[in-house]
């Protein structure tokens, strides 16, 4: 930061958003009367928005490729499944496609990696699998598609508001998703980063709002932002998708925005950081009051609903019961697909080297030459034999 001269530093303010932004000008010294040695102009950065390094964010990018490829490492399809996709990459080969279409892991394998499953929050106390689950991916789609949106979405908000809010906001909304998917979704695992990312997307939102007034632009970015927002959301009722991750992770970002990302009002950042000369005598508070509400409220709100849902989820609460409608807002049934995603279930008797399975959902039979299966290799069976 450079050093004030004696005839005062003049602010400049060096913040380039992804919306048209309104910044205060550069204030400029009235010619002199009379002839005067020429002074530089001295720029000062205002630290409310300076930009940031940007490291964070593909840290998170580097963690999610390395514990997916972990994962995959622990899977070991070779050895635990009758067959496997792309066999040339050996023990990080792929499961078949009817058991996972992403191009990824067995279930197994990413229970054993720390996914969510709700029996082992409420009955065995590991919480922690409602963090763990955000750091894993179903299949290379799935990570390649989460990975590039927070790339996207991560950059610009970490360029502007620092690692710290953005770390935090990023990991509590993934925690958000988590729990409300763990309240209404319980007898399937999930994984996936989704929950944060769309955490951010709330985030963005909530920013715009609290932030108006330093906005250009600003209804047409409030209907560019909705629209993704709502798209995004849209997929979510297509099966297979934890659209209840989305909307916990979406909320929690939505009103941890208004908390982390205020910024102050134009009129208290040209009071403090200009020249006395030219500042004005009227006092300006550095937040407007609506965004003091804001602030206020949704902490509040944050407090009261992470608290009860968390009480609610170790209770063993199936909110399902108490909302008969919402798992229409996961999964919308059509003729052209199912909603109903149970846990594929088998009998399997094992006579010499041939394993005989029946799956409980559909009744199907499979006869394996399989000589002393294993659990993982039985379970990967299963799977294919219920899809």
């Amino acid at each position: 930061m450079a050093a004030e001269s004696q005839s005062g530093a003049q602010p400049r303010l060096n913040s380039l958003r992804h919306y048209n932004v309104v910044h205060p000008v550069d204030i400029e010294t009235p010619p002199l009367t009379s002839p005067a040695p020429a002074t530089p102009t001295v720029f000062r950065e205002v630290k409310h928005f300076k930009k940031w390094v940007v490291w964070l964010i593909p840290t998170f990018v580097i963690i999610n490729v390395i514990m997916f490829v972990i994962t995959m490492y622990v899977n070991n399809c070779p050895k635990n499944s009758v067959s496997c996709i792309a066999t040339f990459l050996g023990r990080f080969s792929f499961q078949p496609f009817k058991e996972n279409p992403l191009l990824g892991p067995s279930s197994s394998a990413l229970q054993k990696m720390g996914a969510l499953d709700v029996k082992k929050v409420v009955d065995d106390h590991q919480g922690w699998l409602l963090i763990t689950c955000n750091w894993l991916h179903g299949g290379v789609f799935h990570l390649l598609a989460n990975m590039l949106s927070l790339l996207v979405i991560g950059y610009r908000l970490e360029q502007e508001f620092g690692f710290v809010r953005i770390g935090l906001l990023y990991v509590i909304s993934g925690l958000g998703g988590s729990l409300l998917s763990s309240l209404f979704i319980q007898s399937n695992i999930s994984v996936g980063a989704s929950g944060a990312l769309f955490g951010l997307l709330g985030a963005m939102l909530s920013e715009l709002i609290t932030n108006w007034t330093i906005y250009a632009s600003k209804f047409g970015a409030l209907f560019t932002l909705l629209i993704i927002i709502a798209i995004n959301l849209a997929v979510g009722i297509l099966p297979h998708v934890d659209n209840f991750a989305h909307i916990g992770g979406f909320l929690s970002g939505f009103f941890l925005g208004f908390v982390f990302l205020i910024r102050p009002q134009f009129g208290w950042v040209n009071q403090r950081y200009a020249p006395s000369e030219f500042r004005t005598s009227e006092v300006k508070s550095k937040f407007k009051t609506y965004q003091c509400i804001f602030w206020i409220l949704s902490l509040v709100i944050l407090i009261v609903g992470f608290t009860v849902g968390l009480v609610m989820l170790l209770r063993g609460v199936d909110a399902n019961k108490h909302c008969s409608w919402c798992h229409y807002l996961s999964c919308v049934p059509t003729s052209k697909w199912s909603c109903r995603s149970e846990p594929a279930y088998c009998s399997a008797t094992q006579t010499g080297d041939q394993l005989f399975l029946t799956c409980s959902s559909n009744g199907k039979n499979g006869t394996y030459t399989y000589a002393n299966a294993s659990t993982s290799q039985i379970q990967g069976l299963c799977s294919q034999l219920c899809s």
